[in-house]
């Protein structure tokens, strides 16, 4: 098992995130063959030498020494803390043009139990120049989550994952940063404490070594593993042209659940969202209601259905809703003129009034019954 995790620690530090070749090879053949043909330049996996130039500095078991040393984690598959949701990326690996190539395994920073989290997830993403809007739903979305029990995971940029992060914290939630850099290279510099909150009550994880740091490349990367980690990817402001939707496209690939939130149709921030749910299936979403609606237990976490304000009227039998639309507003409606505007017998519509008469809806005058005091 050691000669594994050093394996897999030294590709993390050799390959970049996300490489199909070599992740479909370490399915095959394991992680210490695998490292063994990288690091002897196997043309298949290698061909311009640049992986082997690469191991030739690289030690797994100084990548892991350093780790610890840190006080980091470093978990493979296999492990009791491993998150189980990850294990799907590696069924994905005979998909063909579907892969979702899985981490070699995950730098972890934080004391909560990264397996236990995961059990019951949802990744918050959107853009990073976030409107007010967009950052007032995407808190109020993550704290209710929170409260609702459900981890908030999402990317610690700028704009909506921040916010995401923050709105889970303030409630007492658990929240999980996927990084693209090492997990002891805080990504962006303003979120330092940001992520130090979040290590202290929740989860920094990472694929790459401590001491990465991030390349452009790896921010897409990485949120293939934000994907991975939940039952669903919720969008909150996306243009056409954005990150989060490039996690949205993981979650589908994943079979993961893939909702949007709708914003302003005037609003640039809001064009992915809306091109999500009609073009591509995602579920619209307002709340957190509507969340759990979609990712959680059939039964237990079900929305109720949403129904419009009940009023007086909506409680008033068939029979007394139609003698009282059929009476005149302009003066005194007799039971005879009601019979023949309803097709009724005159019994039903005599009853019908008595006990509308009670409810205040009509009252009786000289010639017929005139409209009461009530206000549909």
């Amino acid at each position: 098992m050691s000669r594994d995790r050093e394996a897999r620690a030294a590709l993390s530090a050799v390959v970049e995130p996300g490489e199909e070749t070599v992740a479909v090879r370490l399915e095959e053949a394991g992680a210490v063959a695998t490292w063994n043909a990288v690091r002897d330049g196997d043309d298949a996996l290698d061909k311009t030498g640049l992986l082997r130039r690469r191991a030739v500095r690289v030690d797994g078991a100084g990548v892991l020494a350093r780790a610890e040393r840190l006080g980091i984690d470093f978990l493979c598959p296999g492990d009791p803390g491993w998150p189980a949701p990850l294990n799907a990326m590696a069924a994905t690996m005979t998909f063909g043009a579907d892969r979702v190539p899985p981490p070699f395994g995950l730098y972890v920073r934080g004391d909560v139990d990264l397996s236990g989290a995961v059990d019951h997830a949802v990744a918050i993403v959107g853009a990073r120049n976030a409107s007010r809007y967009g950052e007032r739903v995407a808190s109020d979305l993550a704290a209710d989550l929170a409260l609702s029990g459900w981890t908030v995971v999402s990317g610690a940029a700028f704009g909506i994952d921040g916010v995401a992060h923050r709105g889970a914290l303030t409630v007492g939630g658990v929240t999980i940063a996927v990084l693209a850099s090492g997990v002891d290279v805080p990504y962006p510099r303003g979120h330092t404490d940001l992520l130090d909150r979040i290590a202290a009550s929740g989860v920094v994880v990472s694929e790459v070594p401590p001491g990465s740091r991030p390349m452009r490349s790896w921010f897409l990367a990485r949120n293939r593993i934000i994907a991975a980690l939940t039952a669903g990817t919720v969008v909150v402001e996306a243009a056409a042209r954005s990150g989060a939707l490039n996690t949205a496209r993981w979650a589908d690939k994943l079979s993961r659940e893939v909702l949007a939130m709708p914003g302003p149709v005037t609003s640039a921030l809001s064009v992915g969202c809306h091109d999500l749910v009609r073009d591509h299936g995602a579920t619209l979403v307002t709340d957190a209601r509507d969340v759990l609606d979609a990712v959680g237990q059939l039964a237990a976490d079900a929305a109720p259905l949403r129904q419009g304000e009940e009023r007086p009227f909506d409680r008033l039998l068939p029979v007394q809703r139609m003698v009282r639309e059929h009476m005149s507003a302009e003066g005194p409606s007799s039971v005879d003129l009601l019979v023949r505007a309803t097709g009724l017998e005159g019994a039903r519509v005599r009853r019908a009034l008595r006990e509308l008469a009670i409810g205040g809806w009509v009252t009786q005058v000289p010639g017929g019954w005139c409209l009461g005091s009530r206000v549909p």
